[in-house]
């Protein structure tokens, strides 16, 4: 529920609570008054009777009145010895009788009558002996109320519709002016989402209206969002010269460490060992000769694969700058079953303690998909050397299945395995689980570029592992030709 919505409600409830109050004020004010002037015109009418009275169980109660009023006001008294009762004129010219209460509950006060379909508001005296304070009779005097009642009854609609019709009429009009008064809020918030779709920092909010606090507000927001486009320039540009370095660096690095590996696998082939070479005992080398010969091929092998494993990571950070540059990869049709049985043939050279499965293939036979060849065979072998490595023991299997309109590539292994919180992580860079650190060696780096080929060839990867079981990884790419089908 929007803001303008809520306080439209919330100012209509209290219109609505207000007016209530108003309109019961209002009718029991005019309720009061005009019932109390029908009790006026009763109380005139019993200060201006003579009631003189004398028991007669055999003639009756004789009461003698006097009734000036007699057009709206009704009397009526009634004698409880012999049942009789006596009417004034105009009582008796309408041929009614006000109902007589039993004389063990009859009160003094005012009472409503009802005879027939008509109400009266009647002020009931009892007539008691002088003597004995005996109860013979009882005196009526009532005015008739119909047409208050009928003032009553059309104030009281009145008053209900006229409140409906007033909060109607207020909760549209409030609704328009909230509507009216929060469109720089509306502003601020297109300008936002334009800026989240667009992600355009250059945009700014319209300013409309007064100076008031939303048009404040909007000069605030203005120049946050300039700020944060000038903090945003300059990362940027800070970032761009960051991946220009690492590509740059990368690019560098890759000539000399390249000379460095081929230099010391020379010198490794070309230094045979002195007790080798065939040379005369008395031309030998001492003893203290062969150990140095000794440690300097061992140090040209530790520094051979030091070279190894520096270009490994220089490859690495040239891959994930290229991603980070946006690089688009040139792709096009490729049988896929082909370049597997490539990389399940080249993987069976890979150094590695666990035994290669090559699984069933059949599933991506004279299927295509739009891809890099290369790339395609990078991921591949990521996954492969992945699964070697944390594989101690056991084996390692490739095989392939289908899906719909996905072709997937499982590589399976029975080593050390990851816990389940560690999977959302294995993607990121520079990440190794915990039980693989100082263990293994590696980058950190093979999976974020996994990934990246993934993403790049419109694919998804499935991990599927647990602590000391092993690991599956399922990669899915896109067809775009097979056997059965057209071009999907």
């Amino acid at each position: 529920m929007s803001i303008r919505l809520r306080l439209t409600l919330w100012y209509s409830a209290l219109l609505a609570v207000t007016l209530f109050i108003f309109s019961v004020s209002i009718y029991l004010f005019v309720n009061y008054n005009s019932y109390r002037d029908a009790k006026n015109e009763i109380q005139e009418q019993l200060r201006t009777m003579n009631i003189v009275g004398s028991l007669d169980y055999f003639n009756g109660l004789n009461l003698d009145f006097n009734n000036p009023f007699a057009s709206n006001v009704y009397i009526q008294v009634s004698n409880y010895t012999n049942g009789k009762f006596v009417q004034s004129d105009n009582l008796t010219r309408a041929n009614k009788k006000f109902p007589v209460p039993d004389a063990k509950t009859v009160r003094e006060g005012y009472v409503t009558l009802k005879v027939d379909q008509y109400k009266f508001l009647a002020y009931q005296y009892p007539l008691h002996l002088k003597e004995n304070k005996q109860l013979v009779g009882l005196l009526q005097i009532g005015v008739y109320t119909g047409p208050i009642d009928n003032y009553m009854r059309n104030l009281r609609t009145i008053l209900i519709f006229a409140s409906f019709a007033v909060i109607a009429i207020a909760f549209t009009i409030g609704l328009f002016l909230a509507r009216q008064a929060f469109r720089p809020v509306e502003n601020v918030i297109r300008a936002a989402k334009s800026i989240q779709n667009e992600s355009d920092l250059s945009m700014r909010i319209p300013r409309i209206g007064p100076n008031d606090e939303l048009g404040r507000l909007t000069d605030t927001l203005n120049g946050m969002l300039g700020r944060i486009e000038t903090t945003y320039n300059e990362l940027d540009d800070a970032y761009k010269a960051q991946r220009r370095f690492v590509s740059d660096a990368s690019h560098e690095l890759r000539t000399p460490l390249t000379t460095i590996r081929g230099n010391i696998e020379l010198l490794e082939r070309m230094w045979p060992p002195a007790l080798e070479s065939g040379l005369p005992e008395e031309d030998a080398q001492t003893e203290d000769d062969r150990r140095r010969m000794t440690m300097t091929r061992e140090a040209m092998h530790d520094i051979a694969g030091e070279a190894k494993r520096m270009s490994n990571l220089v490859n690495d950070l040239l891959a994930l700058a290229r991603a980070d540059a946006g690089y688009q990869m040139e792709k096009t049709a490729q049988p896929l079953l082909p370049l597997v049985e490539d990389v399940a043939r080249r993987a069976q050279l890979l150094p590695r303690n666990a035994d290669w499965k090559i699984g069933n293939l059949t599933a991506i036979q004279n299927v295509q998909v739009i891809a890099h060849a290369d790339f395609l065979r990078q991921l591949l072998f990521i996954f492969v050397e992945n699964a070697f490595k944390y594989t101690p023991s056991g084996h390692v299997e490739m095989r392939a299945i289908r899906s719909q309109d996905q072709a997937g590539i499982i590589i399976k292994d029975t080593g050390i395995g990851m816990d389940a919180d560690e999977v959302p992580h294995i993607f990121e860079r520079f990440y190794r689980a915990d039980e693989s650190r100082g263990q293994t060696s590696g980058t950190g780096l093979g999976l974020s570029i996994a990934k990246w080929i993934i993403d790049e060839h419109g694919g998804s990867v499935e991990v599927s592992t647990r602590e000391g079981q092993g690991t599956t990884f399922t990669v899915w790419l896109p067809i775009a030709f097979h056997d059965d089908a057209n071009e999907v």
